[in-house]
């Protein structure tokens, strides 16, 4: 019986002790821990076990920290967090206060770049392998690691653009697996196939054009043929580039035959694959499906209306309307400013496009969102799916600065949905014509109305743009919600002893605001609270301290949100207490008075 090798394997330095025969049972054993851990903790699975033999082999040939390993993404990294001094940590991954689900340079000096985002390898590795040069470092590797969708993204072309001009030592491995998070999608994607499939003529090569050394394609999961390529590459200068194929969530079947779901699966069988069910009977419906099913039913009915999401149709429910109508919903891949602009060119041309995208994702299109949509004041419908604290994914992810963002941009209505019903009547709304430009922020995750799915469809309503609801009477404060953290607000009001003196307000539009209604709050209330799940700064409370200084108003106002640092890891609970937000310290906060 072969004694365990992983448990003797701290750092890389260890690994490389081993002989390269061994190297196939570490590469079943790293499987098997990622494996075990994953199906009890949840997590993102499926990439990392694909590149199993891919981060055993760069860790193995190259001399890793001192030679820079860059994840694209990092979904993928978590057998490199293994055989980087966290294994015995592991177990914490994505938990408050535990470690970070993405690579992350406060955590390891083997994280030598902070991602989450996707297509920031090669451009990153290359600012790397310049600096190296300017310090007449030679000798140092800069490696990227990017996968088939990520490469798709123009940030990635202009890396690619660069570095082929440069004489830095920089090797790009293309993990090519067709997929994401949802098949790959394109062009380049049947270019890659046909590379594959060697239909394509060498001469044709488009990675050779660029002045890269191009090598491949071969058999990621081949860890001799990695290691051989390797160790040759490691002698050849300038830019490099190593295309391999591999097979997202090798090692367990059912992630390899089921791919989008064993993403990030949630719990799971280890020995047998299969997922353990949530209990779902009676439970709300997710906001992604509400905003999925409403526009599959609007798009029925209304033949102008265009669906883009940027390499999330199961992510974002698109993939209903999709399926139902494939000329008129768009994958367009992870091109954030391409869905942007390509929904103000739509919008010329009279379509009702709503373009979905994570609002942490949007970050990424700012540039399109001012000089393509708002100053030229195209209707374009933008949800923004995941706003506010997401949980698990952490900094990268947390949609917390699309209020501040978007809020000082000209022509830009915001809109903050309660609930489902809310959400349901904006999405409504926007498609009867607007004369500017929406952004409709809703959370992750489900809503508060348990029978939605009986009355959807059914009983649309108009809302009046710029409108805000007082949802309870009060006599002393007025607490001013805005989106889906007013349902916090409405159960901690239950709870409160002091309910009879505290009043709440909905302000679903954070732009532009109800200066009607605001008036008459400040002229009958003292104290006002302001609570969202975005930033303070700039936000929905911001708005509103404006709205009282413009207006000579002496109201003691206190602003609750995202505080001025970067939020980790947890479960949103959790995360809501960190910020003060969660029902039981605004429970607190109300029996003050």
């Amino acid at each position: 019986m072969s004694v365990n090798l992983l448990p003797n394997i701290y750092n890389p330095a260890d690994l490389r002790l081993l002989s390269e025969a061994q190297l196939p049972q570490v590469a079943q054993e790293l499987r098997d821990f990622i494996i075990d851990i994953v199906s009890v903790k949840e997590g993102h699975l499926g990439a990392s076990l694909g590149v199993t033999e891919l981060t055993i082999a760069l860790h193995y040939v190259f001399n890793t920290p001192d030679d820079l390993l860059v994840w694209d993404v990092g979904h993928q990294a978590y057998g490199h967090k293994i055989l980087t001094e966290r294994r015995e940590i592991f177990h914490t991954n994505r938990q408050l206060n535990g470690i970070s689900g993405f690579p992350k340079r406060a955590e390891s000096n083997y994280d030598t770049f902070g991602v989450g985002h996707s297509s920031t390898s090669i451009s990153a590795a290359l600012g790397m392998a310049i600096a190296s040069n300017l310090k007449d470092n030679f000798n140092k590797h800069h490696i990227a690691v990017i996968g088939d969708a990520s490469i798709a993204s123009g940030m990635a072309f202009e890396g690619l653009n660069h570095a082929g001009v440069t004489d830095a030592n920089l090797l790009v491995i293309l993990n090519d697996n067709a997929i994401g998070i949802d098949p790959s999608v394109g062009a380049l994607k049947k270019y890659l196939t046909a590379v594959k499939e060697g239909k394509n003529p060498k001469k044709n090569n488009m990675i050779k054009s660029l002045n890269f050394d191009y090598s491949g394609p071969i058999d990621g999961h081949d860890i001799f043929a990695l290691i051989k390529e390797l160790k040759r590459l490691k002698n050849i200068k300038g830019p490099k580039f190593l295309h391999i194929v591999t097979t997202k969530g090798k090692g367990l079947q059912q992630a390899e035959e089921n791919q989008v779901q064993y993403h990030a699966p949630g719990k799971f069988n280890a020995s047998t694959g299969e997922i353990i069910p949530k209990i779902e009977d009676n439970l709300p419906p997710k906001y992604q499906d509400v905003f999925g099913l409403t526009i599959l039913d609007l798009a029925q009915k209304n033949e102008n209306i265009v669906g883009i999401t940027p390499a999330m149709p199961s992510g974002s429910s698109l993939k209903f309307m999709m399926d139902a109508f494939p000329k008129r919903a768009f994958d367009v891949g992870i091109a954030e400013q391409h869905a942007v602009t390509l929904a103000a060119g739509m919008a010329t041309q009279g379509m009702i496009v709503y373009c979905n995208i994570y609002s942490t994702f949007l970050q990424r299109a700012y540039d399109q969102i001012i000089h393509d949509v708002a100053l030229q004041d195209l209707p374009v419908i933008f949800c923004l799916d995941r706003a506010g604290l997401v949980g698990e994914d952490g900094a990268t992810h947390h949609g917390v600065f699309d209020i501040a963002y978007l809020r000082c941009i000209p022509n830009m209505i915001i809109y903050a949905p309660l609930n489902e019903i809310a959400l349901q009547n904006i999405l409504y709304t926007a498609q009867l014509g607007l004369n500017h430009p929406i952004a409709i922020r809703y959370p992750r995750g489900r809503g508060v109305i348990t029978d939605w799915q009986k009355n959807y469809f059914k009983n649309y309503a108009t809302i009046e743009i710029g409108t805000a609801t007082c949802l309870k009477e009060g006599s002393k404060t007025a607490v001013l919600s805005s989106g889906t953290i007013g349902n916090n607000v409405i159960t901690a009001l239950e709870n409160s002893s002091n309910s009879n003196t505290i009043a709440h307000y909905d302000f679903p539009f954070i732009k532009p605001l109800d200066d009607k209604l605001l008036h008459s709050i400040f002229e009958r209330f003292t104290t006002i609270i302001t609570i969202e799940d975005g930033a303070i700064n700039g936000g929905f409370g911001t708005a509103i301290l404006e709205f009282s200084a413009l207006h000579n108003y002496n109201a003691k106002i206190r602003t609750l949100g995202i505080p001025d640092t970067f939020i980790e890891h947890g479960t949103v609970t959790e995360l809501q207490q960190l910020c003060n937000i969660d029902v039981k310290s605004l429970e607190n906060l109300f029996s003050l008075g």
